[in-house]
């Protein structure tokens, strides 16, 4: 095939001569990212311990990021879009799962070292962690008055949460789109429509599936996290004030989504 020498030509871009208008940690900020780690002992593990639980947080913060959009896909009946950015949800998640190998290698004696600096704070009050949580349909208004000393902002982002439809909302949503019945005597129904006619519902289907791999891979968390508290500290109170690892083991056996749990039974 000819060439036409003069036919338009995409513009040619020579990004070693552009750095100096941005450059990677200037577009990553990472003085400020790097300034954030502030131990406030000399235990050499405190800086571990510092930077796993920020980047935890960032996790947190994308993974909000992508439920949100998540909600608004099932909600608008783009279930393709949905599974796609669940995909992403499900990969961060394994990682959090992961990461906790990461702090286990902090030994008790090493945690003990800085443990007493750290009270009153805790994981408990982690606000977005709640807002997963509460996104994903584990609403719990008395938590609220577990953030004594949280930021007004905060306070706002949980009770917005509260108010928010959740991810099981928006499936709701999803299956009425598609002409099933969602109302509460009739929900086990529909799943059950879903469930025993792939061939006319196997998106629904596939996207109770990737609902259930976030439930799933979620309580793997809360598990393999009790494991390491259990393996730091025992039988310890929390530093916020909760009975540590008997409180966490008690979230182990939580569900976002107990009908598709429920639903396995009534196949």
């Amino acid at each position: 095939m000819a060439i036409d020498d003069d036919a338009p030509r995409p513009p040619h871009r020579r990004f070693g001569e552009e750095g100096g208008r941005l450059s990677y940690g200037g577009y990553l900020r990472l003085p400020a990212l790097l300034a954030q780690q502030q131990p406030r002992s000399q235990a050499p593990d405190e800086l571990l311990f510092i930077t796993v639980h920020q980047v935890y947080e960032l996790w947190f913060k994308l993974l909000l990021h992508e439920l949100e959009s998540v909600r608004e896909a099932m909600s608008s009946g783009e279930l393709w879009q949905a599974r796609h950015l669940f995909r992403r949800v499900h990969a961060v998640e394994r990682v959090l799962v992961e990461q906790v190998e990461v702090l286990e290698t902090m030994t008790p004696q090493d945690f003990l070292a800085f443990r007493s600096m750290l009270e009153p704070a805790s994981g408990f009050q982690s606000v977005q962690f709640r807002e997963l949580e509460f996104l994903s349909g584990l609403k719990d208004e008395r938590y609220l008055g577990s953030f004594r000393h949280a930021e007004e902002a905060d306070l706002a982002r949980l009770r917005r949460r509260l108010s928010e439809p959740t991810l099981w909302d928006a499936y709701l949503r999803a299956l009425s789109l598609r002409g099933l019945p969602v109302s509460d005597d009739e929900i086990m129904g529909s799943l059950l429509t879903v469930a025993r006619d792939r061939r006319s519902h196997d998106a629904l289907w596939q996207l109770a599936e990737d609902l259930l791999i976030h439930d799933e891979t979620t309580a793997l968390w809360r598990m393999r996290h009790v494991q390491m508290v259990e393996r730091q500290i025992g039988t310890k109170s929390g530093t916020g004030g909760s009975t540590g690892a008997p409180y966490l083991r008690g979230r182990t056996r939580l569900h976002y989504f107990p009908l598709l749990w429920e639903l396995r039974a009534w196949l």
